[in-house]
């Protein structure tokens, strides 16, 4: 079975700051096809600012790579305004593109920072998304 879902940038970071963590667990399941990423103009302009900033001091030629990789396999989703209350205004880009997919589809927002959102069942942590998809690979 395949995935829908938003990553939310904190996963991306994690991702490159350490291989082998559950975050780049995600991020390889992205890679491989089996999460579809969901993005925009607005979220890659996020993970691009974001990935970039002097701070982590990621190469800038692996930055780009997996940019690349994530934008060769997504799916892209304009959204509409939402009603919900996202405490920060900086993450309403991830939850209304995800509550616009999951207007079609079951669709997941994957995240570190779980505060940042409302609660619920489709927003996940990277480990629980991992459950989720050996959950369904013992079903099959």
């Amino acid at each position: 079975m395949i995935y829908y879902a938003v990553l939310d940038s904190n996963v991306l970071v994690s991702a490159m700051l350490k291989a082998g963590s559950v975050p780049a667990q995600v991020v390889a399941e992205a890679l491989h096809g089996n999460i579809i990423p969901i993005l925009n103009d607005e979220i890659i302009a996020e993970y691009e600012d974001v990935l970039n900033r002097p701070k982590f001091r990621f190469d800038k030629r692996a930055v780009k790579v997996l940019l690349d990789e994530l934008k060769k396999r997504a799916i892209y989703s304009d959204y509409e305004l939402i009603e919900d209350v996202v405490p920060d205004p900086k993450d309403v880009v991830f939850y209304a593109v995800l509550m616009e997919k999951r207007k079609e589809e079951d669709a997941y927002l994957i995240t570190g920072n779980m505060k940042h959102f409302p609660i619920r069942t489709y927003i996940v942590t990277p480990g629980e998304m991992l459950d989720i998809l050996n959950e369904n690979r013992h079903l099959n």
